[in-house]
């Protein structure tokens, strides 16, 4: 590679091209890095941003609801996202700068998993926030690259105010089922081939078993049933069949516990070791239920 006069010119063997230059004054300036508040591992950063962003909003006409909103309080970091029919919740420890650190910052959520699984490539990221989380509006991360080498990102936080979501999980439940996780995603993805568009996929919690239907009876129709283990009331309702399989593959436990309320509120997904075990609570997915066709 060399330059020649207003021309680059790359050459290789016996190709050789010649590109046009562009005036370097007209880059614009890179924005300085804020000041690092502290550092995660990255591989655990990775994978909270990915469980995070599953149910971040794709609607630009909402700008908000297209961000990842990430709140710091000491050594612990939350990742919150909605697109307003699920709420995804992940938390994970880190190692800040100091111990009274706090901040909070709604960043774009594809930059962020993309920025996420581009540092992999080393132990630890460095992320850097403006005090408090505003000031020139700008989030910062630093760590080794995929490829090798040293990268830092910066990206502009979203302008807005990301809603009060935390309150959207009840703090009681009437129905709980613990349900073995790939068994319950292979039933959702068989019944939901025959579930008409932007119909809900069927879930019948009841006797120890939960049955999943879909269709119709002037169409095709699909029903499975698996067992599952239940406490509380009865309860039927339905769900967004691809909404129900984001949260079911994000999660990593080998078993799911499914808490209602009632049938017409959101249900509450985690994770479980096993089914009669305490429920992980770093990563939560609150999904809204759809109506079902009568």
């Amino acid at each position: 590679m060399s330059l020649e006069g207003p021309k680059v010119v790359l050459t290789c063997g016996s190709a050789r091209f010649s590109l046009q230059t562009m005036p370097v004054e007209d880059y614009p300036t890179l924005p300085a890095m804020p000041e690092a508040r502290g550092t995660v591992p990255s591989g655990l950063f990775a994978n909270a941003v990915n469980q995070a962003v599953t149910a971040a909003g794709r609607d630009d006409m909402l700008p908000v609801l297209t961000g990842v909103r990430v709140e710091i309080e000491g050594e612990s970091i939350a990742l919150l996202a909605t697109d307003r029919f699920r709420l995804s919740t992940r938390e994970l420890s880190w190692s800040p700068g100091t111990p009274d650190t706090t901040g909070a910052a709604l960043v774009p959520a594809k930059v962020l998993a993309d920025t996420a699984k581009s540092l992999t490539g080393g132990t630890e990221i460095s992320i850097a926030l403006a005090d408090g989380g505003t000031g020139d509006g700008i989030i910062g991360f630093e760590g080794a690259a995929t490829g090798g080498g040293v990268r830092r990102t910066t990206t502009r936080l979203l302008d807005g105010e990301f809603p009060k979501v935390r309150s959207l999980f009840p703090n009681e439940h009437l129905t709980t089922a613990a349900v073995d996780r790939a068994a319950l995603v292979d039933s959702v993805r068989r019944v939901s081939l025959v579930a008409e568009r932007n119909t809900a996929v069927q879930l019948s919690f009841s006797g120890g078993v939960l049955t999943l239907d879909a269709g119709s009876g002037d169409e095709a129709m699909a029903s499975e049933s698996i067992e599952a283990r239940i406490d509380g009331d009865d309860i039927t309702t339905g769900f967004n069949p691809q909404f129900l399989l984001d949260g079911l593959t994000a999660m990593e436990a080998p078993y799911v516990q499914l808490a209602f309320t009632t049938a017409a509120k959101p249900v509450v997904m985690t994770g479980l070791a096993e089914p009669d075990a305490e429920v992980d609570g770093d990563f939560r997915y609150l999904l809204m239920p759809r109506r079902l066709l009568s």
